[in-house]
């Protein structure tokens, strides 16, 4: 099992990487292999709706999108962690999200995602929402915590004084844990769902 965490933060050790890294402990503890991706600090630009990667199979901006695909695809979680900005995730990480999740043709049914929201104080829910978006058009299973998946701290090392943070993040990685390995055997015993032929239905004809 692999769980590949994306710290969209621009700040390599903040407490984004508190975060993940609470995680990243319990994930090692149970037998999960990890790697933590730094992107917030990386120049991503948007996508530019150009569809090269239909044919290419790969995003026409080759950077850091291109070089996490393949990752993507064989990890069987991924956690996006992010500070907030204006309640939204960093701008940066959103680019690289989108591109990310178009630009790879893969099935990604049945991966588990969890995002995860860091702020000093408010934004934190609008922000988690904003990154289960991605997963869930994605035929993603959500990993859940006992609280929203946030910690709060401001200044750099900040979220080690959030204790219940900390603790939602320990929670998460477990739950996430427990619904990969049955996700894992589910696939073994009865195979991913059946799929339709997808129907696309534009409002304007």
């Amino acid at each position: 099992m692999k769980v590949l965490l994306i710290n969209g933060s621009p700040h390599l050790k903040g407490n984004t990487y508190i975060a993940l890294n609470e995680m990243e402990k319990i994930f090692h503890e149970n037998g999960v292999e990890t790697e933590i991706v730094h992107v917030g600090n990386k120049d991503v630009r948007g996508c530019i709706a150009c569809n090269s990667c239909a044919t290419n199979g790969k995003c026409v901006f080759d950077d850091v999108v291109n070089e996490t695909a393949k990752k993507f695809e064989e990890c069987d979680g991924i956690v996006v962690g992010t500070p907030v900005y204006y309640a939204s995730a960093n701008s940066t990480l959103i680019s690289f999200l989108t591109r990310l999740f178009y630009s790879t043709h893969f099935d990604k049914t049945m991966k588990v995602g969890a995002g995860v929201a860091v702020a000093r104080r408010g934004g934190l829910s609008a922000t988690f929402d904003e990154m289960n978006k991605f997963f869930t058009i994605s035929g993603m299973p959500v990993a859940s915590s006992q609280y929203w998946n946030s910690v709060h701290g401001r200044e750099q090392g900040e979220a080690l004084q959030d204790a219940e943070g900390l603790q939602t993040m320990r929670t998460l990685a477990r739950n996430m844990t427990f619904l990969m390995k049955s996700i894992a055997l589910g696939k073994e015993a009865y195979g991913l769902p059946e799929k339709e032929p997808f129907q696309r239905t534009n409002f304007i004809r």
